[in-house]
């Protein structure tokens, strides 16, 4: 995690989250069925732990979906999406960093980041039916249950995706195990921490409070992310019996023709060089 500077990259990627990937959200769903759009809001209010007057605020942002998309239109749909690869690309880069692989062509980058961003929506369409289906009581035990495995499959498939599928599937198991446990638990906390903050930022800088507030939701929701990140390679290159059921008796952890990885650091990274911008970083600036 000092490696791959996980203070900048977390702060990077939860401000790209906000700026990009949530009008993505907002937007998307004016132009789908009212159902999958209840739906999308069911997953995003219950992750973020919005309640309350705030929760009416975001509830206004989904239901004036004929203003959105008198406002956005086809043109604009299709650029909100391509706006929103600022967020999928720095999503790949913490991957390519975590196994130290080499970044691919830009446009590469660009187009797998489209491709992920219909699998994010539909994982957080069919996450809300299956909240509304559950209830409370005995069947939210049963929808954390769901989430978890689902959460898990989403981010094992994202960690393979964003990787351009150099590296093994196998060996990718516990980036999706442990940051499908980690989100889980961290929307599960939110439940009962988000609340208090939010109603705190409102009262303190109105509306621009809970933006705040939502930054900060993030910020913990991309520590999330690069734990289950930096998790894969450590797990997969153990020399112990861990490392070795998980690569499945055989030393590889890419596929054959793959590209060798970048050496690794000359010098052992420091707590300071988690505060370092990475130099891709300092260009894109």
């Amino acid at each position: 995690m000092l490696e791959i500077e996980f203070i900048d990259r977390s702060v990077a990627l939860a401000g790209k989250a906000f700026v990009s990937f949530f009008p993505l959200v907002i937007v998307v769903a004016a132009f789908v069925p009212q159902g999958i759009r209840s739906s999308i809001f069911a997953t995003m209010t219950h992750m973020t732990g919005v309640r309350g007057a705030t929760l009416a605020t975001v509830k206004q942002a989904f239901a004036s979906a004929d203003d959105i998309r008198r406002a956005t239109g086809i043109l604009g749909l299709v650029l909100t999406f391509f706006f929103a690869s600022a967020f999928t690309t720095a999503l790949q880069r913490v991957y390519l960093r975590a196994w130290r692989r080499a970044p691919g062509a830009k446009a590469g980058a660009y187009t797998r980041g489209l491709a992920w961003l219909p699998a994010i929506l539909a994982y957080t369409a069919l996450l809300g039916g299956a909240r509304g289906l559950a209830g409370d009581g005995a069947g939210f035990g049963v929808f954390v249950l769901i989430s978890l495995m689902a959460s898990s499959a989403l981010w094992w498939l994202t960690a393979w995706f964003m990787l351009q599928g150099q590296v093994r599937w196998r060996v990718l198991a516990p980036t999706g195990l442990v940051t499908g446990f980690a989100m889980t638990g961290y929307a599960i906390s939110a439940a009962i921490w988000m609340p208090e903050v939010v109603s705190r930022n409102d009262t303190q800088f109105g509306f621009f409070g809970v933006a705040l507030a939502l930054v900060t939701w993030l910020s913990g929701a991309a520590i999330c992310i690069l734990v289950g990140a930096c998790a894969g390679p450590v797990f997969a290159e153990d020399q112990g019996p861990v490392g070795a059921f998980i690569r499945g008796g055989t030393p590889r952890l890419l596929v054959e023709g793959a590209v060798p990885p970048l050496p690794a650091p000359a010098f052992a990274p420091r707590l300071r060089d988690a505060l370092r911008p990475a130099p891709e970083d300092e260009e894109s600036i």
